[in-house]
């Protein structure tokens, strides 16, 4: 165990004297490699470089120095010459600008030679020796060479200088469109459950901020409609003035088939217009469908409901005596039925939709002053089969009140013909009920559904 650790020990310290010297021999490269790029110390490290220039791919010594600077002293002749007034008479003969390099003392002497005509410039010119500048004033003195020489000191002329009027830009604006908070393509999308397109004329309004409905429009005419709001969480409720509430669309119903019949094509075009208006006032947009279409497919349907509008009566009459209204009261009453504000009794379910209802024989309405004082020969027992689901079934439950009345207040069962009821006629009628809530169920209009009621209303 010991030799071991022993051998391990020796690795170790083998590997580290391994690396030591490889660090060494990489630190000798490294001052080897610079001192060859620098030279010694007492070299110019500028002047004695064979680094070569990135702009001409020359070496800065010896008489590649010479050939540079002569070549850009003779590029500023030729930038001189070309600047120079005409004025001036002033000829050279030979190069401005003679460079001699000394080798000795790593120094660069300049010698300027200038040969002169009328009119003379005055150059000094009695020393016979070089003039000798030092490298970092060369450059100095070839841009003052640059400049081109003056005659005389007199100021020129100011040129004459006309300012030219020149008209303002002006602004380019962009107009900005202004975007709708939801698109009208989109709108009509929505399958809302307050409308039906086959019987309700939809108009679309999208607007272009959040408004809240101060007031609920007043669209003039004699059908029924209804205006559902999209509130800015995109969520459709039939629109109310709340504070609070703001819209970001609309849409508006006008339900053009109902007991009064089919709207026509200028009740149509007025709703269009009171939209319109209703669309500014809010700032939005409104769409429309197609008006011609709309009544071209809602008249087969008028019709359709037209036929199945049909209502079951049932009159209850005395022959002999009339009947007290304080009776009658207390019979129908004690049947289950009440007298509502419209001078009807009326019979509901237990989903308080109304089964059946009862009414005077020539129309008139039951007051509580009239039931108290006033007699009456009978009264008329009513089933809307539009508005009652499984006819069959509650025209039989119909039945049986009937006759349960007619044995209290001792009075008769007999039809519109004032024919005593028979069981033939009873048959008759049930089928009948069977047929026409049929064909309800299959253009998709179910008895007694809330499409039902607004259409049956």
């Amino acid at each position: 165990m010991n030799q071991l650790y022993l051998v391990v020990i020796i690795a170790f310290l083998a590997i580290l004297i391994a690396v030591i010297l490889y660090n060494m021999y990489q630190e000798k490269q490294y001052r080897r490699k610079i001192r060859s790029q620098f030279g010694h110390s007492d070299h110019d490290a500028l002047l004695g470089s064979q680094t070569e220039s990135v702009r001409d791919g020359m070496s800065f010594g010896g008489e590649k120095l010479q050939r540079f600077a002569a070549s850009k002293v003779a590029d500023n002749q030729i930038h001189s010459a070309e600047h120079e007034p005409e004025s001036t008479d002033i000829q050279y003969s030979e190069p401005l600008v003679n460079l001699h390099f000394d080798e000795k003392t790593q120094e660069i002497s300049m010698q300027i030679n200038v040969k002169e005509t009328t009119p003379s410039v005055a150059v000094d010119t009695e020393s016979t020796q070089p003039n000798t500048t030092p490298f970092s004033l060369i450059e100095d003195e070839l841009h003052t060479k640059k400049q081109p020489a003056r005659l005389d000191d007199e100021p020129q002329a100011e040129l004459p200088f006309t300012e030219t009027p020149v008209a303002p830009i002006a602004p380019i604006i962009t107009p900005t469109t202004r975007r709708l908070l939801i698109e009208l393509d989109d709108l009509t999308q929505h399958s809302l459950t307050w409308f039906d397109t086959r019987f309700d004329y939809v108009a679309h309004v999208a607007l272009y901020q959040p408004k809240e409905l101060q007031t609920l429009p007043r669209l003039s005419g004699g059908h029924h409609f209804q205006i559902a709001g999209c509130t800015m969480d995109s969520r459709f409720q039939l629109a109310e003035p709340i504070p609070g509430v703001h819209y970001q669309a609309f849409a508006i119903g006008l339900q053009a088939i109902s007991r009064k019949g089919l709207t026509t094509a200028e009740e149509l075009r007025h709703f269009q217009q009171q939209v319109r208006l209703f669309a500014d006032k809010m700032d939005g947009e409104v769409k429309f469908p197609p008006l011609n279409p709309f009544l071209a497919n809602a008249k087969p349907l008028d019709e359709l409901c037209a036929r199945v509008d049909q209502t079951i009566a049932i009159h209850l009459v005395s022959r002999s005596s009339s009947v007290l209204g304080t009776e009658l009261r207390l019979a129908v009453e004690q049947a289950g039925f009440v007298l509502q504000e419209d001078g009807v009794f009326t019979l509901t379910n237990t989903m308080g939709d109304v089964q059946y209802t009862i009414s005077t024989l020539d129309g008139t309405a039951f007051t509580d002053a009239l039931l108290s004082s006033q007699p009456y020969k009978g009264f008329s027992m009513l089933l809307d089969i539009t508005r009652v689901p499984h006819g069959e079934e509650v025209f039989n439950q119909f039945i049986g009140v009937a006759v349960k009345l007619s044995s209290m207040l001792n009075l008769d069962l007999v039809d519109d013909q004032v024919r005593q009821l028979s069981t033939d006629w009873l048959k008759e009628v049930r089928s009948y009920i069977h047929a026409r809530q049929d064909e309800m169920t299959r253009i998709g209009i179910e008895p007694g559904s809330a499409l039902a009621k607004r259409l049956f209303a």
